[in-house]
C-alpha cells in the first residue's frame, strides 16, 4: 500500500512472513503498532488515536483503547514481536519501543507512568505545556511520512 506523498505506509512490512503474524490475529495488529511507535523521532509524541488511525488504515481495524492494550503488553505479551537483541519494553527499561512518546487526546502520558514519561520527553527536548504536565500537541505532534521534521 502507498501512503500519501508516494512513501511506504507506517505500517507495511516489505520482507513480513505472513505465516509470522497471520493477517487478523492480534500478533499481525500488535507487530503493526509496535513498527509504528518505534518511528516516532526523539522530541515529538503521537496520540493512541493517531497510531489507531494509521493502523487501521492498513488493517482496517482497531482503536486508541487497543493500541493501549499493546504497548501495556509488549514487555511480555508481545515481547516475541520486539527485534532480536532489543529490550523489552516497561517502564523502567529504555529499549526501541518509546512508549512514552504515545500520549492521549490531551497530550498526557499514561498515569501511571507519568513521572517516568514526563522525564523521558524532557530529557529529548519534546515541547510541553506551561504546567509540564502534558505534551503541547500542537507543536509536537508527529504525523507518520507527512511531518517528519523535528519539533520546535
Amino acid at each position: 500500500m502507498t501512503w500519501p506523498f508516494g512513501a511506504p505506509h507506517p505500517v507495511d512490512e516489505p520482507d513480513r512472513d505472513p505465516e509470522e503474524h497471520p493477517p487478523g490475529s492480534p500478533e499481525e495488529y500488535a507487530a503493526a503498532v509496535l513498527r509504528l511507535v518505534r518511528q516516532v523521532p526523539s522530541g515529538r509524541a503521537i496520540t493512541y488515536g493517531l497510531v489507531a488511525e494509521v493502523v487501521a488504515d492498513t488493517l482496517h481495524r482497531g482503536g486508541p483503547r487497543q493500541v493501549g492494550r499493546v504497548l501495556a503488553g509488549s514487555g511480555d505479551r508481545y515481547a516475541h514481536l520486539v527485534p532480536d537483541g532489543a529490550a523489552v519494553v516497561g517502564p523502567a527499561v529504555v529499549d526501541d519501543v518509546p512508549w512514552w512518546r504515545v500520549v492521549n487526546a490531551a497530550g498526557a502520558p499514561p498515569a501511571h507512568l507519568l513521572t517516568a514519561a514526563l522525564d523521558a520527553l524532557r530529557a529529548e527536548g519534546c515541547p510541553l505545556t506551561r504546567d509540564g504536565r502534558r505534551v503541547d500537541l500542537r507543536r509536537a505532534v508527529w504525523f507518520p511520512g507527512i511531518d517528519d521534521a523535528p519539533a520546535g
